[in-house]
C-alpha cells in the first residue's frame, strides 16, 4: 500500500468552527491511510486574521512539500477572496450549499457572518443546556430523583462508556440521559433496584469486551482487582446476564464510536429530540 506524507488541513471559520471539523473530519475519515495535520482556525471575521491564515497556509505548504487541504465555511466574499491567495485545495462547504438552498428555495441566504450564534436564545440550545444539566446529575447513578424526565437510563459496568454517551446525547440532542453501573450488589441479587425497573421502557445497556475493560480500568486504578482481566470478565458476563434476564437491549461499545452508539440508542429507544 503506498505511504501517504502527512498534510496539513487548515479548518477555518468565522464562528467557532465546529461545523467545517465536524464535516471536514467525516470526509477526512473516508482515506484512513492518509495522515493529515489538523490546524483549527476559528473567528477569521477580517481580512488581517485572513492573511495571517495564508502565511499559515504557505509556512505549511513549505514544510510538508505538499499544498495543505483548507476546509472553510467563511461567509464573507472579501475574507474569503484573501484566503484564496494562498495555494491550497480550497473546500468551501458553505458555497456548495448555500447555493443549491438558495435555488431550492427562491430566495436569497443572509450571508451573516456568525449567524449560527443567535441558537443561544433557541428552545433547542436551552433543552440541550437542561440536558447537560441532568446528565451531570444524574451520572454514575448520583440520583434517583426525577428520572420520569429522563429520556434514557444507561446500564452497564463501570467505565463501559455510560458518561460519554450520556453527554453526547445531551449536548448533540437535547436527550435526557441519567446512568446507572452495575455493580455486585446488583449481580448478587440478580435484579436492578425498584427506581430503575420501574422505567423499564427507557433502559439501554452498554457493555465491552473484557480485555478492553481491563485496559481502561488499568488506567485509572492500576493492578487493582477493580482492574484485573479475570474480574473485568465476570462483570461483564453477569452484567449480560442481569441484562437478558431484564429484558434490557444492550449493545457492545468496544469497536464503536459514541456516535454510533447515540445514533442506535436514538433508534431503538424511539427518541425523536430536533436539534439544529
Amino acid at each position: 500500500m503506498e505511504e501517504h506524507s502527512l498534510r496539513t488541513v487548515f479548518f477555518i471559520s468565522d464562528g467557532t468552527g465546529i461545523t467545517a471539523e465536524t464535516l471536514g473530519h467525516s470526509l477526512l475519515a473516508q482515506f484512513p491511510d492518509c495522515r493529515f495535520r489538523h490546524v483549527r482556525a476559528p473567528f477569521v471575521d477580517s481580512l488581517d486574521k485572513a492573511h495571517d491564515c495564508v502565511r499559515q497556509i504557505r509556512a505549511a505548504a513549505l514544510r510538508d512539500g505538499r499544498r495543505p487541504i483548507v476546509v472553510s465555511t467563511l461567509v464573507n466574499a472579501e475574507v474569503v477572496a484573501a484566503l484564496r491567495e494562498a495555494d491550497a485545495l480550497y473546500l468551501d462547504l458553505f458555497e456548495q450549499y448555500i447555493g443549491p438552498l438558495e435555488s431550492e428555495l427562491g430566495m436569497r441566504s443572509t450571508h451573516t457572518v456568525g449567524r449560527f450564534h443567535g441558537i443561544a436564545e433557541s428552545e433547542d440550545y436551552k433543552s440541550r443546556i437542561e440536558a447537560i444539566n441532568f446528565a451531570l446529575a444524574h451520572d454514575d447513578g448520583q440520583s434517583n430523583a426525577k428520572l420520569a424526565e429522563s429520556d434514557v437510563i444507561l446500564v452497564g459496568v463501570s467505565r463501559s462508556g455510560k458518561t460519554p454517551t450520556s453527554l453526547y446525547l445531551a449536548m448533540q440532542f437535547g436527550v435526557k440521559a441519567a446512568n446507572y453501573p452495575l455493580i455486585p450488589e446488583d449481580f448478587e441479587r440478580n435484579k436492578l433496584p425498584a427506581d430503575i425497573t420501574q422505567h423499564r421502557n427507557k433502559l439501554y445497556g452498554l457493555t465491552i469486551t473484557p480485555e478492553r475493560l481491563s485496559q481502561i480500568r488499568q488506567e485509572r486504578r492500576p493492578n487493582s482487582k477493580y482492574a484485573a482481566l479475570d474480574n473485568c470478565r465476570q462483570e461483564i458476563e453477569a452484567a449480560q446476564r442481569l441484562m437478558r434476564r431484564e429484558g434490557i437491549p444492550f449493545i457492545e461499545s468496544t469497536t464503536r464510536s459514541i456516535e454510533e452508539i447515540s445514533a442506535k440508542i436514538l433508534q431503538e429507544v424511539r427518541i425523536n429530540h430536533s436539534t439544529y
